[in-house]
């Protein structure tokens, strides 16, 4: 389930029958709490968090989440000392603190995670790729492009939540400060709609089930307006949403549906 995907904050949860983890906590403890009680799961539940990059929307939640709740906050060595340089760190970790290295397996429980390099402009920005009961999960929040290397961990993945930041036409003519506009399109920004789209038809295959696309821009974007690129692009290359793979939006401050495999 994702509990947040924006840039106001990003919460995503990923859980067997007994237990789980939390991908980023951008929101904050409370909403977390809420929103996991309303699908029957404690805070006690969760194993672990595991963070993508360092700028706020992603890690608000994590100094109490770890220091008051004490469940292990997973990050490189770049991201752990990002966070605690963070503004919005008011609970810094000490204890909670769990490092990981790129490329190297992590086992929590049933879960099989390996944390992989994208490119965006926080202090180190990882994707996920996680293996639970036979399922794999590509986790790919915030990235400017999308490298060879986190387009191997797309394609070997059953389950991909992805971003689709923005419309350029919509960036173009918004309000945006020129210089905020260049940031987003750079190679460290954000991923555009016809960006996922084109790259989704071109290396999408049997195995991929289910497409989330997250992080939609409030200003610069529309649900329906990203959904509608992608699945276009994906029927020109002959995949069919809702026959041959299922496709959908993440909301920005709601829930989504809860997923079961």
């Amino acid at each position: 389930m994702s509990l947040a995907s924006g840039s106001s904050g990003n919460c995503y949860y990923l859980g067997t029958e007994s237990y789980g983890i939390l991908i980023d906590a951008g929101i904050s403890i409370r909403t977390i709490k809420k929103k996991l009680k309303e699908i029957n799961v404690s805070l006690e539940s969760i194993k672990a968090v595991l963070v993508t990059h360092d700028h706020a929307d992603h890690i608000k939640g994590v100094g109490h989440l770890g220091e008051k709740m004490n469940i292990p906050i997973y990050a490189t060595a770049l991201v752990h000392e990002g966070i605690n340089r963070s503004y919005c760190m008011t609970e810094k970790l000490h204890t909670s603190a769990h490092f990981l290295v790129k490329e190297e397996l992590l086992q929590i429980g049933d879960f099989n995670i390996t944390a992989f390099e994208i490119p965006h402009d926080g202090t180190d920005n990882v994707g996920y790729f996680i293996e639970v009961a036979g399922k794999r999960f590509a986790f790919l929040t915030d990235l400017g492009e999308i490298t060879p290397k986190a387009a191997a961990y797309i394609c070997k993945s059953q389950y991909l939540i992805l971003e689709a930041n923005y419309d350029d036409e919509m960036l173009k003519m918004g309000p945006y400060p020129h210089y905020l506009k260049e940031r987003i399109k750079s190679g460290t920004g954000h991923m555009s709609n016809v960006d996922t789209a084109d790259f989704l038809a071109e290396h999408a295959t049997e195995e991929l089930q289910y497409i989330w696309l997250c992080h939609l821009s409030k200003d610069n974007n529309h649900p329906e307006l990203a959904y509608k690129t992608v699945e276009l692009k994906l029927k020109e290359r002959g995949f069919i949403v809702g026959r041959d793979l299922h496709l959908f939006t993440l909301k920005r401050t709601l829930s989504s549906d809860v997923y079961e495999f």
